[in-house]
């Protein structure tokens, strides 16, 4: 039987990092008592881990099916599951993992590709490396609600119920993937509104990632929400540069004094015309102040308006920064700043709206279940675009469908067919049927 030459990075490959989950959740404890323990956490985990990793729209419908013909035993040569939870049993047993558990697997799957040299393929502005931060909503509802759900109140007494997290993703201007990292809940403490929510959350995101991540030169890039001093003190706390969004309504000040700079002809420009006759116009101050307090940082900030070639203008936005900008790095540290719609575009839009059913109901539960298969698919999400970087096998498959969704759903068909004894013999199988199942 001929085999299709196989590339990859054994310590990348499927095989090695669903060993890496299966450690991890090995090690959590299990305070359940004797005799309630019909299904481990471990089975319960990869059972859930599984179904977001094949993109399944439903955890009863994936349970179901497990039951019935192949799945079962994939699931076992797969994913290395000996006891298959029911639906019930193991959304309570999710329910009562704490997160902090779960959320170390992000680290253990970006080490390997630290080491592997893989993120030389992110560097921004030198040595550094550009994370964006946003937040997303991935509940909502009127009926269901569990302690930690946020709550907003309708002007007909309506209540509504949901559940919103701050992300982060490693990006790079020019790279298609993303690098997730471990995501941090808006929680119901943080406060009664939107703005307190998001920024404490978003505070707790950047502490978390700087001590996953002790020595990695990192650049923030976020929306105009965080442009203000106390997330700018928080990020020069924990060493880290930014690029964040300064919109001339939400900074007045820092407008008024570029503005003022700009009419004595003080302040930097430089402009360019693109192939399709568009100007780019790039405007900068080294040196303002955030804000009108005494103790306000100064700042560098950067304007960009690209005007089309009918005078109109196509697009303007502006950034403060820490980094000094210069006629050699001004076209980048823009980059940088609109490279912040990546974790909306390239996360969100494709956790949303390409098959990972984000914002599906899997599982609400009354402590953590939500949460954690949230982490369970972002964890998915982040396997996959591991595979995207380093697996050609992978890649091959892909390439053979039109969309995303086409794809997954070929491989969920097949694994209800026929029982693979590894990840690689079912792309093997998928790229070439001809060739024949593998041995058992």
């Amino acid at each position: 039987m001929r085999l299709l030459t196989v590339y990859y990075k054994k310590h990348l490959s499927f095989g090695a990092l669903r060993k890496t989950v299966s450690g991890r959740v090995t090690d959590i404890a299990d305070k359940r008592q004797d005799g309630k323990t019909d299904y481990t956490i471990h089975d319960s985990c990869l059972s859930a881990f599984a179904m977001m990793v094949f993109q399944d729209p439903s955890l009863l419908a994936f349970q179901k099916r497990l039951e019935l013909g192949q799945n079962k035993n994939n699931l076992k040569t797969l994913f290395n599951v000996s006891k298959i939870p029911q639906s019930t049993q193991l959304r309570d047993i999710l329910d009562n993992v704490a997160p902090s558990d779960l959320e170390p697997l992000f680290k253990d799957f970006f080490r390997p590709l630290q080491r592997g040299k893989h993120l030389d393929l992110f560097r921004f502005l030198d040595d550094r490396y550009l994370i964006t931060i946003d937040g997303s909503q991935y509940f909502h509802s009127e009926n269901i609600s569990c302690p930690q759900c946020l709550r907003k109140k309708s002007k007909d007494g309506t209540i509504s119920y949901y559940h919103q997290v701050m992300a982060a993703a490693l990006a790079c201007p020019g790279m298609r993937q993303i690098i997730p990292m471990a995501p941090e809940p808006i929680e119901n403490t943080d406060g009664e509104t939107k703005q307190d929510c998001e920024i404490n959350a978003a505070k707790r995101l950047v502490r978390k990632i700087r001590h996953d991540h002790p020595k990695l030169k990192i650049v923030i890039t976020a929306d105009s929400l965080h442009s203000k001093q106390p997330m700018v003190d928080v990020l020069k706390l924990h060493g880290m540069s930014f690029i964040l969004v300064a919109k001339p309504s939400d900074h007045k000040t820092i407008y008024q004094w570029f503005s003022d700079f700009k009419a004595m002809g003080e302040i930097q420009r430089i402009e360019c015309q693109d192939l399709k006759k568009r100007t780019h116009v790039y405007e900068w101050y080294n040196g303002l102040p955030l804000n009108d307090t005494k103790n306000a940082d100064e700042v560098n900030y950067v304007e960009y308006t690209i005007v089309g070639k009918d005078g109109r203008i196509n697009y303007h936005n502006s950034w403060v920064t820490d980094i000094v900008i210069s006629k050699s790095n001004v076209e980048n540290i823009v980059k940088g700043g609109r490279a912040r719609w990546k974790i909306e575009n390239e996360a969100f839009n494709t956790l949303k709206n390409q098959g990972y059913h984000l914002e599906h109901n899997f599982g609400h539960g009354q402590k953590a279940l939500s949460y954690n298969l949230l982490l369970f698919n972002f964890l998915a999400f982040f396997m996959h675009q591991i595979f995207e970087l380093t697996d050609t096998l992978y890649q091959r498959c892909r390439q053979t469908f039109t969309s995303r969704k086409e794809y997954w759903n070929q491989l969920r068909c097949t694994i209800r067919l026929h029982v693979f004894p590894s990840w690689q013999s079912l792309l093997n199988f998928i790229l070439d049927p001809e060739q024949g199942l593998p041995p058992p």
